[in-house]
């Protein structure tokens, strides 16, 4: 259940993270600002914008690495090793094999006959 809530809760600051991102103006748009790119309209001021995203954007990278972090403790909690799962095969003697037509099947001592 803890798994499930802390999912959700990662998702949803991942999506919040990338909006926040791509919100903040690049330092490129100072010079926009300089010909009436309209730094006065924004919601937050011109100053405001870049003070409050910047604090958003620090506040959602530290949840999000919490989380990512408490994820993997969960998971490993919850899953069990491959090496666990694989079920070796049961030691059982081999069958001889049969030979083929046109075949000889040396005997104990002999060396085995080689194709050319």
């Amino acid at each position: 259940m803890a798994f499930y809530l802390i999912l959700a809760l990662h998702l949803f600051v991942s999506l919040i993270l990338i909006a926040v991102v791509l919100l903040q103006s690049g330092k490129g748009a100072d010079l926009a600002g300089a010909f009436g790119g309209g730094g006065s309209q924004t919601a937050f001021g011109a100053r405001g914008a870049a003070t409050f995203l910047s604090k958003l954007t620090t506040a959602c990278a530290v949840i999000f690495m919490i989380t990512s972090l408490a994820l993997a403790i969960l998971y490993n909690r919850q899953a069990s090793s491959v090496v666990e799962r694989v079920r070796y095969p049961s030691a059982q003697p081999a069958a001889p094999q049969s030979q083929g037509p046109g075949q000889q099947q040396a005997q104990p001592g002999q060396p085995q006959p080689t194709k050319k």
